[in-house]
């Protein structure tokens, strides 16, 4: 099929054409007819394929310099770990592939290690995708192409058979397409309304796992309902002076007294309130009025994650009634989406509103306090950042600890999960009708996913060369 660039229509709001569910049933059997659907089982690195290392030595050059060193430690740790803060090169793989004109809102990164379970504004445990630093309207396949990759490296990392892996990846896949089938026939209101509460997930595999296992399950569930604000607040702060101040653990937590004092601590002060009152107005109005009850106490710098490190993220601590009464806000530095060179520019000119609007639109249920803002930084340069609850019944699963039966079940709750956030945006009648009954798009994908864990293999061994060889630095933390 020509690639048919597609951004144009998403310029302004999500346009649906309103056609009938036959019609949109046989668009998506005219994709098919253009792209087979096992033409998505291959995959081969193209002769001028940029060279990864320079990607990311482009996307340092935006970063904090002293930081970008742990983000090329965490990365080498293995050939998952350079996956998941390789979303850029990715995305310059994918964009060289056959694109599909079925769009649906992307996650962007959608690796098995971006779900999770957190609380819902109904405090229920839910699970879902759980970041969207990289979200933007693009073909539906090359979510699913990054999260089956995702499953065949960690399957890889945690040593499992080739078949055992294969395994694992179509189980990911054929939920999706089966989840994508299923709401295909659902009214839109049932798809806007379909979430995963924990409750069904124990539910549904209790009969396929041990007692150990629920067990084990069940503790976690626990221990996530106590990471909230007050938890954060006593692993995080400590009293000074009769007054709460976040701790310090340089380089991962850097409070705000140890980079500026005296009169220079006042006027950030001044500008954080400033911040404040900016992302304030981007909550609905009642959000807006819980959060205006809280005061604002110290703020730090925060490395997170693995693709993430060495961008401006920050916590800032708040205080209601008093000082049992601790809200943590993260605020995390939004750059334009890896997606943008090759799918178009954001509708959005702040790139905090893109995540927001992204992860709006793809989870079940977002955290309350989720907004954004724009901030002139100390150097003068203006920053857009996306702001939500530090910890809010936060948890994430090790991956590394799971075996072959627990990944296999973990991948379908991927797949269902992502389904079901491409349904709410896209044409989930036409991607239905396209993967069809048969298991042929498991197949491909799974074969996919094989050849782009070897090409990442080589890419974190060329990671590995240039660290060797002094081109980057990375660093311990």
């Amino acid at each position: 099929m020509a690639t048919v660039d597609r951004a144009s229509t998403f310029a302004g709001e999500w346009e649906m054409p309103h056609l009938s569910a036959e019609e949109r049933s046989a668009r998506g059997k005219a994709e098919r007819a253009e792209i087979p659907r096992a033409a998505h089982g291959t995959w081969e690195a193209l002769p001028q394929r940029p060279d990864p290392i320079a990607l990311l030595e482009a996307q340092a050059k935006t970063r904090l310099p002293d930081l970008v060193p742990i983000r090329y430690g965490r990365m080498l740790v293995s050939p998952f770990t350079f996956y998941r803060g390789a979303a850029c090169v990715m995305a310059a793989d994918l964009a060289a592939t056959t694109r599909s004109g079925l769009r649906v809102q992307l996650c962007g990164d959608a690796h098995l290690s971006n779900f999770g379970v957190f609380g819902s504004p109904e405090r229920r445990m839910v699970f879902d995708i759980n970041d969207f630093d990289e979200t933007l309207p693009g073909p539906w396949d090359w979510d699913i192409k990054r999260l089956a990759a995702s499953m065949e490296l960690a399957g890889r990392d945690n040593g499992f058979s080739k078949s055992a892996r294969s395994d694992i990846v179509q189980a990911t896949v054929r939920e999706y397409r089966e989840a994508m089938r299923s709401f295909a026939t659902r009214s839109n209101l049932d798809v806007w309304y379909a979430s995963l509460d924990v409750q069904q997930i124990v539910d549904r595999f209790r009969s396929q796992v041990g007692r150990n296992r629920l067990n084990v399950t069940e503790r976690n569930v626990a221990k996530a309902r106590t990471k909230d604000s007050i938890h954060a607040y006593g692993k995080l702060t400590r009293e000074v002076g009769g007054r709460p101040r976040i701790i310090s653990d340089p380089p991962l937590i850097v409070p705000m007294d140890e980079f500026v004092k005296g009169v220079a601590r006042e006027q950030l002060e001044q500008q954080v309130r400033e911040m404040l009152r900016g992302y304030r107005r981007t909550l609905q109005a009642d959000r807006r009025h819980a959060l205006e009850g809280y005061n604002f106490a110290d703020m730090a710098h925060k490395v997170v994650g693995v693709g993430s490190v060495g961008l401006r993220a920050w916590i800032l601590l708040l205080l209601g009634r008093d000082d049992k009464d601790p809200l943590f806000l993260q605020a995390k530095e939004a750059q334009a989406s890896v997606l943008e060179p090759f799918l178009g520019k954001s509708e959005h000119h702040n790139g905090g509103e893109r995540v927001v609007a992204g992860q709006r639109l793809m989870q079940a249920a977002s955290d309350i306090f989720l907004g954004w803002t724009r901030v002139k930084g100390v150097d003068g340069i203006d920053r857009d950042f996306y702001v939500r609850q530090l910890r809010d019944w936060k948890f994430s699963v090790d991956i590394a600890a799971l075996d072959q039966v627990v990944l296999t079940m973990y991948g379908s709750l991927c797949g269902w999960t992502l389904a079901r956030a491409h349904a709410r945006s896209g044409d989930r009648i036409a991607i239905a009708s396209y993967l069809g009954k048969a298991d042929t798009f498991d197949k491909a994908i799974a074969a996919f996913a094989i050849a782009y864990a070897d090409q990442t293999e080589r890419d974190h061994q060329a990671l590995a060369a240039a660290v060797k060889s002094g081109r980057i630095q990375a660093g311990g933390e």
